[in-house]
C-alpha cells in the first residue's frame, strides 16, 4: 500500500460502514435527486432559515447571506416545496400574502443540515491547512 492511502479494512474501521452502497445504477438509488437539491447552496440556506420558524417570502430573502435575488429564490422555494420539503400558504390578502415553512419532511432534513454544519467547523482549520499544502505543491510544480 502506497504512502498517503488507507486501505479499505481500516476506513472501515475508522468510520464504519459507507453511509451508501448502492446495489442499482445511481440514478434509481435516490442519491442524484438528494444531492442535486442539497448541492444547490441556495436550498441549503433557505432550509437553514426555514427551520426557525414560518417567513414571508421578502423576510426570508433578507435572511439569507450572499444576496440572492428574487427570481432564484423563486425557482429554489418552487423545487423545495415540489419536492415535499417547503409549504408554500398564500392568505387571500391585497396584495396577496405568501408564507413559507419547512414540512414534517424539510425539518428531518435539518438534522442533516446541521451535522454537515458541525463536521465543516470541526475541520475547517483542516481543510485550510490541505488546501494550503496543495496550493503550495501546485506552485511549486508550476514554477518549474
Amino acid at each position: 500500500m502506497s504512502a498517503g492511502h488507507t486501505d479499505v479494512t481500516t476506513l472501515k474501521t475508522l468510520v464504519g460502514e459507507p453511509v451508501i452502497a448502492c446495489e442499482t445504477p445511481q440514478e434509481e438509488c435516490g442519491v442524484r435527486d438528494v444531492l442535486d437539491r442539497l448541492g444547490d447552496k441556495w436550498s441549503v440556506y433557505v432550509v437553514v432559515e426555514l427551520a426557525g420558524g414560518v417567513l414571508r417570502f421578502k423576510e426570508l430573502q433578507r435572511r439569507i447571506h450572499g444576496g440572492i435575488s428574487q427570481r432564484m429564490l423563486t425557482l429554489t422555494v418552487r423545487r423545495l416545496e415540489r419536492d415535499g420539503l417547503v409549504k408554500r400558504t398564500v392568505h387571500p390578502t391585497i396584495p396577496p400574502q405568501v408564507e413559507y415553512e419547512l414540512t414534517e419532511m424539510g425539518h428531518s432534513l435539518t438534522h442533516l443540515v446541521k451535522s454537515l454544519a458541525d463536521w465543516s467547523t470541526a475541520h475547517r482549520s483542516a481543510i485550510a491547512a490541505a488546501r494550503q499544502a496543495y496550493d503550495g505543491a501546485q506552485g511549486a510544480t508550476d514554477s518549474r
